[in-house]
C-alpha cells in the first residue's frame, strides 16, 4: 500500500471518528534524520487509550513514544511535537526536554535515525441539543452556529439549520453518546415538556435548561420523579434558561441563553484544568 492510499485510508478513519464523538490524536511525522522507517508526511491516528487507530509511524521505539505523547494530548487539549532521538543526540536536546510541548524520545532501534512527530488532539465538537421547533428553538439553533456547536434539533418540524434532527426525544436517546460535550435546552413550548425532560436527563448533559416559567416547571416536577428522576437531576435543570438580561423577543431570549451555555461551557474547560493541575 502506498503513501496516498495510507493517507486516504487515515482521513476515511478521522471522519468516522470524529461522526462517533470519539477524541483521538493525529500524529504526522515532520522531519526525518539518517534511516527511519516513516518518512515525512507519514500519519497515524491514536486512541485515547494510546492504541492506534489507523495507520504506522515505525517500530516499537516510534510507537511507544507517540502512545505517550498522543495520551496526554488528548487530556490535556494541546498538541506536543515528539522528538525521537538516537542516544549519543539525547544531550542536545536538553534544551527541548525543559519545554512542556516538547517530548524527548530515546531512539533505541538499530537504525539509529531522529524523526520529529507533531501530535495533534482532535476531540468532538460539543453539541447543542434544542427540543422544539418554535420562534426561540429556531432563533437559538440560528445564532449558535457561531459558536462552534454541533447542532441536534429534536421536534416533528425538521430544520435545515441543525446538523442532525430526531422526531422525538426517545430517538435522542437510544442514539444517545455519552462520550460527547452535551448542552440541552427543551423549548418545547407545553408540547412534550414531560417526555422531552425525562428523556434528556437520563442522558449525560453538562447544561441542561427549560424554556418557560419556574411555576411551569415545577409542576412537571411530580410526573418527572414518578418518571424515574432523580431529586438530584431535577434540581440541575436551569429554569427560566438564559442569564437574566429582561429579555422579551425570542431572538432576545435566545441570546440570553446562548450566553449562559457559552459560561457554563467555559466553567467546565476550567474545572478540567484545575483538575489537571490537582
Amino acid at each position: 500500500m502506498n503513501m496516498t492510499t495510507d493517507i486516504h485510508l487515515t482521513n476515511a478513519v478521522a471522519e468516522r471518528l470524529r461522526a462517533e464523538g470519539t477524541p483521538f490524536a493525529v500524529a504526522t511525522v515532520v522531519r526525518t534524520l539518517a534511516s527511519t522507517a516513516a518518512k515525512p508526511g507519514m500519519k497515524a491516528l491514536v486512541l485515547g487509550n494510546g492504541e492506534f487507530a489507523d495507520g504506522w509511524l515505525g517500530g516499537g521505539c516510534v510507537t511507544a513514544a507517540v502512545k505517550k505523547a498522543a495520551v496526554k494530548a488528548i487530556e490535556t487539549g494541546e498538541a506536543t511535537l515528539v522528538c525521537l532521538r538516537p542516544e549519543e543526540l539525547m544531550a542536545d536536546m536538553q534544551y527541548a526536554a525543559e519545554d512542556n510541548q516538547i517530548h524527548v524520545a530515546r531512539n533505541g532501534c538499530p537504525s539509529k535515525g531522529s524523526m520529529d512527530i507533531f501530535v495533534e488532539p482532535v476531540k468532538p465538537q460539543p453539541e447543542l441539543l434544542v427540543c422544539g421547533s418554535g420562534p426561540v428553538a429556531l432563533a437559538l439553533l440560528r445564532i449558535a452556529r457561531s459558536f462552534g456547536f454541533s447542532l441536534v434539533q429534536c421536534s416533528s418540524v425538521e430544520n435545515a439549520v441543525a446538523d442532525k434532527h430526531y422526531a422525538t426525544p426517545e430517538d435522542i436517546a437510544r442514539a444517545n453518546n455519552p462520550k460527547i460535550d452535551r448542552y440541552a435546552v427543551i423549548a418545547t413550548q407545553g408540547k412534550g415538556d414531560v417526555a422531552a425532560l425525562t428523556a434528556i436527563l437520563n442522558m449525560n448533559t453538562n447544561y441542561m435548561a427549560f424554556v418557560g416559567s419556574r411555576r411551569k416547571f415545577s409542576s412537571y416536577e411530580d410526573k418527572l420523579i414518578a418518571a424515574g428522576v432523580s431529586d438530584k437531576d431535577i434540581a440541575s435543570v436551569r429554569s427560566p434558561a438564559g442569564l437574566h438580561i429582561n429579555a422579551v423577543t425570542p431572538d432576545e431570549i435566545a441570546l440570553s441563553i446562548m450566553a449562559e451555555i457559552i459560561q457554563a461551557r467555559r466553567a467546565t474547560g476550567q474545572q478540567r484544568e484545575a483538575n489537571d493541575v490537582k
